[in-house]
C-alpha cells in the first residue's frame, strides 16, 4: 500500500513538472486572442457586463407586481386594558371597568400584492438602465482594444530582445575572432598592443549590452504573461519574427482612409455620458409628477387564549383589501427646481465635453498618423544606414588586417554599426507600435 501511494505521488509531481515545462507557442493574433479572453482585466470588464445586465432586471422588476407576505404572532404577557363607563354595566355613572378586550394569544397572516400603476421616475429608470448596460459594453470594448496594443507592445519588445541577444552575440564572435587574430599579429611583432586593447574595451561594451539584453529578454517575457492573464514563469515561445512583422504593418492604407470620429471608442463613451446627463434632466422633471400605485392583500387571523393555533378546531377569520394610492408632489420649497437645474448645468458640460472629446481625438488621429508615417520612413532610412554602416565596418576591417587603418578606425567603425544595428530594431518596433496605437484610436480592427 505504501509503494502503490509512493509511485501515484511521484506521478503526479511527473506529470505536474511536465506542465510545467510544456512550451506554449503563440504568433502574435494568437497572443491577442488568448489575450482577450484570459487577461483578467478583460474578464472583469466581461463581468461588470453580466453585473449591468442584472442591474437593468433589477430596475425592470422595480415596475412589475411585487408580492410579499407577512405572519405575525403576539402573545400579551400582560394584557392592555382598557376603561369603559361604570353604567354601561350597571354601575354608578362616573365610575369605570376595567376590560381587557380580544384574547391573550393572536396570529395573523397577510399576503399583499403591489403593483406600480405610473411614476415618471421609473420610466427614466428603465432607459438609464439600458444606457447604464451600453456603458458596461463600451468599457469592455475600450478594455480589449488597450489589452490588443498591451500584447503587441510586450510582443514586439519580446522579439527586440531577441533580435537584440542574436546580434549581440553574432558581433561578440565576431570581435573575439578579431582580437585573437589581432594578438597573434601582436605577438609576432606585427601589430601594436593598442590594437589589442582597443578591441578589448569593444568586447567588454558588447558583453556589458549582453547581459542587460539577456535581462530586458527574461523582464519582457514575464511582461508577456502577464498581459496574456497567466503566470509570469510560464514558458512560451514566439512564431512571429520581427521583420515579418513589420513588413505587415508597413501598409499605410489608414493614413489614407476617411477618418470616421463615431467609431473611437471615446467619443462613443462621451456620447453616452452626454445621454446619461440628458435622462438625469429627465428624471428631475419627472419627480414633479404624481404616482400612483395599487395594492391589494388578504388574510387571516385567529386568536386564542392558549397556543392552539394549529388545531383543527381553531376558528380563522379572512379579510382582503384593494386599493389605489396617489401622491401628488405639490411644494418642495424649489428643492426640485434646483434639482433641475443642477442636472441642466452638468449636461451643458457634458455638451462641453463631448465636443472637447471631438478635438482632442482628431489631433491625437492626426498626430498617429504622423507618427506611423514617420516611423515608416524611419524604418526605411534605417534600413540602407545598416547596410551602409555593415560595408563600412567590413572594409575598415579587412583595412586593419591589411595595415592600412588604425585599430581606432575599425572600432569607431564597429561602434557606429552597433549603434545602426539597434536603431534598426526600434524602428521596427516602432513601426508596429505606432501602427497600432493609429488602429485603436480609429478603431477599424474588427470592420
Amino acid at each position: 500500500m505504501k509503494n502503490k501511494l509512493i509511485l501515484i505521488l511521484m506521478l503526479c509531481l511527473t506529470m505536474h513538472l511536465a506542465a510545467q515545462n510544456t512550451v506554449q507557442n503563440f504568433s502574435l493574433d494568437e497572443a491577442i486572442q488568448f489575450a482577450l479572453e484570459n487577461n483578467r482585466i478583460a474578464k472583469n470588464a466581461s463581468r461588470d457586463i453580466e453585473a449591468a445586465e442584472k442591474q437593468k432586471w433589477e430596475t425592470i422588476a422595480t415596475g412589475l407586481p411585487q408580492l410579499s407576505a407577512y405572519i405575525d404572532y403576539n402573545n400579551w404577557i400582560k394584557q392592555q386594558v382598557s376603561l369603559l363607563p361604570g353604567e354601561i354595566v350597571g354601575g354608578e355613572p362616573g365610575t369605570f371597568v376595567p376590560i381587557a378586550f380580544g384574547t391573550k394569544q393572536t396570529v395573523n397572516a397577510t399576503a399583499i400584492l403591489n403593483q406600480k400603476i405610473f411614476d415618471g421616475s421609473y420610466i427614466v429608470g428603465l432607459q438609464s438602465a439600458k444606457v447604464f448596460l451600453q456603458i458596461s459594453e463600451m468599457a469592455k470594448e475600450k478594455t480589449d482594444l488597450e489589452v490588443r496594443r498591451n500584447v503587441i507592445n510586450t510582443y514586439g519588445n519580446v522579439l527586440m530582445a531577441e533580435e537584440g541577444l542574436t546580434i549581440l552575440e553574432s558581433n561578440i564572435a565576431v570581435l573575439e575572432k578579431n582580437i585573437f587574430e589581432t594578438t597573434k599579429m601582436f605577438e609576432n611583432g606585427l601589430d601594436e598592443e593598442e590594437s589589442v586593447e582597443q578591441l578589448q574595451i569593444t568586447l567588454a561594451g558588447l558583453q556589458s549590452s549582453l547581459n542587460y539584453t539577456k535581462r530586458l529578454k527574461t523582464l519582457s517575457y514575464q511582461m508577456l504573461n502577464i498581459v496574456l492573464g497567466q503566470d509570469i514563469n510560464v514558458p512560451i515561445s514566439l512564431s512571429d519574427s520581427l521583420e515579418n512583422l513589420t513588413l505587415i504593418n508597413l501598409n499605410d492604407n489608414l493614413l489614407n482612409a476617411p477618418v470616421d470620429i463615431e467609431n473611437n471608442i471615446d467619443y462613443q463613451i462621451a456620447q453616452n455620458e452626454l445621454i446619461s446627463k440628458e435622462l438625469l434632466v429627465k428624471l428631475e422633471k419627472s419627480r414633479a409628477l404624481p404616482q400612483v400605485d395599487a395594492f391589494i392583500n388578504g388574510g387571516y387571523s385567529g386568536n386564542n387564549e392558549n397556543f392552539q393555533f394549529l388545531n383543527n378546531n381553531q376558528q380563522w377569520y379572512g379579510s382582503s383589501l384593494f386599493g389605489v394610492s396617489m401622491q401628488i408632489p405639490i411644494f418642495s420649497s424649489l428643492e426640485r427646481t434646483a434639482s433641475t437645474q443642477r442636472a441642466q448645468i452638468n449636461l451643458e458640460i457634458a455638451t462641453d465635453n463631448l465636443t472637447e472629446v471631438e478635438q482632442q481625438l482628431m489631433l491625437q488621429i492626426e498626430t498617429a498618423k504622423n507618427l506611423f508615417q514617420l516611423a515608416v520612413q524611419d524604418y526605411e532610412n534605417k534600413k540602407l544606414s545598416l547596410a551602409l554602416a555593415e560595408r563600412i565596418e567590413a572594409k575598415n576591417e579587412t583595412k586593419f588586417f591589411e595595415g592600412i587603418s588604425s585599430s581606432f578606425d575599425l572600432r569607431q567603425a564597429q561602434t557606429q554599426l552597433y549603434t545602426t544595428q539597434q536603431e534598426y530594431l526600434n524602428t521596427m518596433l516602432d513601426v508596429i507600435t505606432t501602427k497600432a496605437d493609429l488602429e485603436t484610436l480609429l478603431n477599424t480592427i474588427n470592420q
